[in-house]
């Protein structure tokens, strides 16, 4: 029996496999319909409804605001690597000394355990077990986990949509094929299909034509990442489609003579706007943190490249001695999924047409 979705994933189930799911334009239930004529917001656009929702929701944008200031953060990597900490993410310090409370101390000690959180421009959060500031290195490789899990998670949207309404709308043979390839990889539990191909990618390299991707590229990661996680959104995607395709604006598209694609790139796809929405906070989220999970086993990133599970990968072993190493880039991850996750929530409630969200100006 195929593994059921994370959490995550089930609560948007929900949203994508009612029959109306996708169908903000003509199956709004008529309470909804006279309580928007009642506060006076009849006409507007789904989206502006669901912006006007969204509005409502402080948590949803304290959060969205988390992130934003993560991110932000993680940009200015390179701003507090060369003008605060005047270090890089690969620098080793092992011989160098610092000053902590007035005094002159090894970055790395004698007995091979390195300073702990200085709050100061140097070492503000301390160094590893190569001298390395771990600041520099905790906003790097934040960089380098958010790059990766944004990007996966664009490549499963794409992916997903596509196979989703090819799949829904042709069917037939194709639909089969498609479902039967979307099983066999639903059927295998995400970080064990992540841990063997990234493994084996990172080992041999991926060569696609002229195309050669190193195993030690961030790529490898993105691609394993963005493919493990296409069924979870490509099963509900075709749901919608399958449901869309017998609608009336449909037949009447197909009665004026419009082709295939055009019905569904141009006619389907924009009903299905609010769901990849919603799916693309929750894949990233998702991705960002299956990332740290293959990095933490040698599947993902590879060092001394940082990324948020390499760093908790090598402070574990030092937890007890040093264990500023784990838990900084542990908060990080935790920070971001969190922050991702009840944004996400708060985009699928705002963008749900049957959500009983009061409309106060």
């Amino acid at each position: 029996m195929p593994p059921a979705p994370s959490p995550q994933f089930a609560q948007v189930d929900e949203l994508t496999t009612s029959d109306s799911a996708a169908d903000f334009s003509s199956d709004v239930p008529s309470e909804l319909a006279e309580e928007e004529r009642r506060e006076g917001v009849a006409g507007l656009s789904p989206f502006r409804l669901g912006l006007r929702r969204l509005r409502r929701n402080k948590v949803a944008l304290a959060f969205g605001l988390l992130f934003v200031v993560l991110v932000g953060a993680c940009l200015a990597a390179p701003l507090w690597a060369d003008y605060v900490a005047e270090t890089g993410p690969l620098t080793n310090h092992l011989s160098d000394k610092t000053m902590v409370d007035g005094k002159e101390v090894n970055v790395v000690g004698l007995d091979g355990v390195p300073i702990g959180p200085t709050y100061r421009a140097k070492y503000f959060l301390g160094a590893d077990e190569n001298g390395r500031d771990i600041m520099v290195r905790l906003l790097y490789g934040g960089r380098n986990s958010l790059m990766i899990g944004v990007t996966a998670a664009l490549l499963t949207t794409v992916l997903s949509v596509f196979l989703g309404l090819l799949a829904g709308y042709v069917r037939g043979k194709v639909d089969t094929a498609i479902r039967g390839l979307l099983d066999i990889i639903w059927s295998f539990p995400v970080i064990i299909l992540g841990v063997a191909l990234g493994v084996s990618l990172a080992l041999g390299g991926l060569q696609l034509g002229p195309i050669n991707i190193a195993g030690d590229s961030l790529l490898i990661p993105v691609l394993v990442i963005g493919v493990v996680y296409v069924p979870y959104m490509a099963r509900p995607v075709r749901g919608q489609v399958l449901a869309l395709r017998e609608k009336e604006f449909i037949e009447a598209a197909r009665a004026q003579g419009a082709s295939p694609p055009r019905i569904m790139f141009s006619e389907i796809l924009p009903n299905l706007a609010s769901t990849i929405l919603v799916f693309s906070t929750l894949l990233i989220a998702n991705a960002v943190l299956l990332e740290a999970a293959l990095s933490f086993l040698g599947a993902g990133v590879r060092p001394p490249a940082p990324s948020w599970g390499t760093m908790i990968d090598a402070g574990v072993d030092r937890i007890a001695t040093a264990p500023h190493l784990a838990i900084a880039p542990g908060i990080m991850l935790i920070l971001t999924v969190l922050a991702l996750n009840v944004f996400g929530d708060g985009v699928r409630d705002a963008l749900d047409p049957r959500a009983k969200v009061r409309l106060d100006h």
